[in-house]
């Protein structure tokens, strides 16, 4: 089975040895997502705008694999203040509210960069039919 990958031009891809997203047939991993634009943090301090900014990162990549939003059947979201979890979940809520795919927030002790609140990867399958 063939995969398509999708790479974002990050310079860890190639050191760490991995791409945005692949295609393996109906299925599309999406790997874990910051709020990272060109070396620098989007949305520092504010829980709701790295998320919505991530989510906005994430459905580029699905686009890209001919998948939209509609098509996750999960996410995980990591973060590293459980107590902003409103604001991380409303940003969700705005792209999944009608999907409703099965989702996961756990606390984390930390991402790669400190002032980095959230990371999400998904899940997506897309019908056959």
């Amino acid at each position: 089975m063939s995969r398509t990958r999708v790479f974002t031009g990050s310079p860890w891809e190639p050191t760490v040895g991995y791409c945005r997203a692949i295609r393996v047939g109906n299925r599309i991993e999406v790997a874990g997502t910051t709020a990272m634009k060109d070396g620098m943090v989007v949305g520092a301090g504010n829980a709701y705008e790295q998320a919505r900014f991530v989510l906005e990162t994430i459905e580029k990549a699905l686009l890209e694999l001919g998948a939209t939003m509609s098509d996750v059947i999960r996410t995980r979201m990591f973060v590293t203040d459980i107590s902003l979890w409103e604001q991380f979940g409303r940003a969700h809520g705005e792209y999944f509210r009608d999907v409703q795919p099965v989702a996961t927030m756990v606390e984390v002790k930390a991402l790669i960069d400190p002032a980095l609140m959230i990371e999400i990867e998904v899940e997506a399958f897309l019908d056959e039919g």
